[in-house]
């Protein structure tokens, strides 16, 4: 696979990534999220005091078990709420679009019976792109090598 750069929004510098289990469950579950889109890491990075972008280069080992969602589909959303609801999974990474707050809500509707599941897809159009890569254990974080940081003003 051709070597990709990667971005990591946060409050310092990560020069060694790790798996982290947090309180809230997340789109693709635990593990530790970038995106291609350095844009959306800033906006990542604008949620703390001190905005740091972490730089990585990616190679993907072909070896892992990789699970990627090209486009928001019905098995993306699903995996979503299975994932959002603390179901375990057995990728290596995973990438796809990223629910953000406002798809998450839409999420959390359809999980609650408030809306359909043909309501949800006609109101989670994004205004924007998205993408994310969550290096869900330790053999896919041996694809990421730390280039730099950047503080965010």
């Amino acid at each position: 696979m051709p070597k990709m750069t990667v971005y990591h929004g946060g409050y310092m510098p990560v020069k060694e990534p790790e798996i982290r289990i947090g309180r809230n469950t997340k789109d693709f579950g635990p593990g530790f999220y970038c995106t291609v889109i350095r844009e959306q890491a800033i906006r990542w990075a604008r949620r703390y005091d001190t905005k740091i972008v972490s730089v990585y280069d990616v190679r993907l080992n072909t070896k892992l078990n990789i699970k990627e969602f090209s486009t928001m589909t019905e098995e993306w959303l699903d995996f979503i709420v299975a994932c959002r609801n603390g179901q375990p999974h057995s990728y290596d990474i995973v990438i796809g679009a990223m629910a953000d707050d406002q798809i998450y809500s839409y999420i959390s509707d359809f999980i609650d019976g408030s809306i359909t599941r043909e309501q949800f897809w006609v109101l989670a159009k994004f205004k924007y792109p998205t993408h994310q890569i969550d290096f869900c254990t330790e053999d896919a974080l041996k694809c990421l090598e730390y280039r730099d940081y950047e503080v965010i003003q």
